[in-house]
């Protein structure tokens, strides 16, 4: 019975939804001094979550058949970013309030678009999913439209989604 208990488990799922609240809580923590650590935190992640975005889109049709193609989109452009800053971190630092708000808004609609999926896992699931990608698409918009105070706020707004994120993909591990 623990057996089967494990396999319904998504550890990929669990060990990004645990990076990114941890890396939620450490930009908490001392907001004004951790604009390179984002950079750096920031690119780290973005490679991972392209690779689980890969990894995710052939899962997604091993199980239902269905071909989705943004995941391969999203996937590479947030290998080649993290890449990038992480070479780059003094770009990283001046242009990180437009990608991160580039990068809320464009995740969470391609969040929105996969609702329907997120609905035949479980009810609650689906209107989690959906105040999620909508709070980052609020989130995306503010940083996009206001940089230089989005820059100074940076850490508790990244902060923050990354929380919402890391809890999502934590409930998601778990779906029955």
């Amino acid at each position: 019975m623990n057996e089967t208990r494990n396999n319904g488990i998504d550890w990929g799922s669990l060990l990004l939804g645990i990076l990114f609240v941890l890396t939620a809580l450490l930009s908490f923590q001392d907001p004004a001094g951790n604009l390179i650590a984002i950079v750096m935190v920031f690119a780290v992640f973005a490679i991972f979550k392209g690779i689980f975005e890969l990894i995710g889109r052939n899962r997604l049709k091993q199980l239902t058949g269905y071909r989705a193609y943004a995941p391969i989109v999203l996937g590479v452009i947030d290998m080649i970013i993290g890449i990038y800053f992480l070479f780059n971190l003094g770009v990283g630092v001046s242009v990180l309030p437009y990608i991160f708000a580039i990068w809320f808004i464009v995740d969470s609609v391609f969040g929105l678009f996969t609702l329907e999926l997120a609905r035949a896992f479980n009810t609650g699931y689906y209107w989690f999913t959906l105040i999620v990608d909508i709070l980052g698409i609020i989130l995306g918009f503010i940083l996009l439209f206001n940089p230089l105070s989005s820059a100074l706020t940076l850490s508790f707004l990244v902060g923050f989604y990354f929380m919402m994120f890391g809890i999502t993909h934590i409930v998601y591990a778990f779906r029955s």
